[in-house]
């Protein structure tokens, strides 16, 4: 299978997904998260594939998120990007799914690092919410697995306050599982995947399935806002006036905020 946004490799009994857009922050479009839903797929059902990674392209972004596609002011269902679909088959996965993170991981990406199973990062990776400040948020998946990663505190924190926070931060934190330098980051993250390869993949399926169980509630929760709220949001003056504000590097004008 030939994708255009990602590239897929199995090699040792490890499935390889990369977001290949390293020009464009290694964002995720609708035709994005589409081919991460095939591919996440096809690795489910090759039964030499015992571990899967997800990782950015390039050495700067693991993935800053969600791109914004131009749209014609209206709501149209089948032009929202699945990301929820996506977070529930990371969830419902079988097999362990590591997140490489071999540079920023801002937003949508920041949920989809702490999505996976475990987390190895670059010494030169960083880690931010941005949602509130450029007129976006995500709550489901992304405030819920959050929460459970790093305590309601902290949580609250990291999506109030839209802080930045170096690889070593987020490992104390519970974001991370491990932090390597550049050089090592896939031989690491390769010792990691081996070490899952040599525990029994029954026991992990069925140690998966019941952590995803507690979090059912998530899913649809995530149906709500993501794929409805979140996508009606995008068209108010709060979250223009914020999208502006961002990308100009400038501070938001409070007066467009809605009350």
């Amino acid at each position: 299978m030939t994708y255009a946004d990602i590239l897929y490799e199995v090699k040792n009994q490890i499935a390889w997904l990369t977001i290949n857009r390293p020009d464009k922050g290694n964002t995720f479009r609708r035709q994005t998260v589409l081919e991460l839903i095939q591919a996440l797929n096809e690795a489910r059902n090759d039964p030499d594939v015992r571990v899967v990674v997800l990782t950015g392209a390039g050495d700067r972004f693991f993935c800053i998120g969600g791109e914004k596609e131009p749209t014609d002011g209206m709501l149209h269902y089948h032009n929202v990007p699945p990301v929820v679909d996506l977070y529930t088959l990371i969830d419902m996965m079988p097999v362990p799914i590591v997140a490489m993170v071999n540079g920023f991981a801002v937003g949508g990406g920041n949920v989809l690092a702490n999505m996976c199973d475990l987390t190895v990062a670059s010494e030169q990776a960083a880690f931010r919410q941005v949602g509130p400040s450029m007129g976006s948020y995500d709550a489901g998946f992304g405030t819920w697995y959050l929460e459970d990663a790093v305590g309601r505190k902290r949580a609250r924190e990291i999506w109030y306050l839209n802080r930045k926070y170096s690889a070593r931060e987020a490992e104390a934190m519970g974001l991370v599982n491990e932090v390597a330098p550049p050089a090592e980051l896939r031989a690491r993250t390769e010792a990691l995947c081996e070490e899952l390869k040599a525990r029994g993949p029954q026991a992990l399926a069925a140690l998966k399935a019941a952590f995803h169980a507690r979090h059912n509630g998530a899913t649809g929760l995530s149906r709500v806002t993501i794929d409805h709220l979140v996508a009606n949001y995008y068209h108010t003056e709060e979250s223009k006036e914020l999208g502006r504000a961002f990308n100009a590097k400038e501070k938001p004008n409070p007066e467009r905020f809605q009350r």
